[in-house]
């Protein structure tokens, strides 16, 4: 099924989204409030991120590369936002891909290696 055949869920759903970090921004003029905007492959997603909960969740919003966020969605003026309720740090996940991309290139690369040496070249 394609997204734009999916239903969207309801205003003030429970919701889970994950993603790179691509945008952190903590307004002077917000009053303690953090905006995160994450990516995935599928697209972005904005994060609001109230005062009390970037305190519980400092760690994370400040230093996570690839977060985990559960909230509330919410929808004003055609924008659409998670408001934050907990934060999960995810980033050793992507330390992991990493990890398992150079192990797969280095058993391509031997591949390679031993094909080329039995051709003789």
């Amino acid at each position: 099924m394609r997204a734009s055949e999916m239903e969207a869920p309801p205003v003030n759903a429970r919701i889970a989204v994950a993603g790179l970090v691509i945008l952190r921004q903590r307004p002077g003029t917000a009053k303690g409030v953090i905006f995160l905007t994450l990516e995935d492959e599928t697209g972005v997603v904005n994060i609001i991120v109230w005062r009390h909960i970037y305190e519980r969740f400092r760690r994370a919003v400040v230093a996570g590369r690839m977060l985990k966020v559960t909230g509330r969605l919410q929808r004003a003026h055609n924008v659409t936002h998670v408001l934050a309720e907990e934060i999960e740090d995810i980033s050793p996940l992507l330390d992991q891909l990493l990890a398992e991309g150079t192990g797969r290139q280095m058993q391509a690369e031997a591949r390679t290696e031993t094909w080329e040496s039995r051709k003789g070249g």
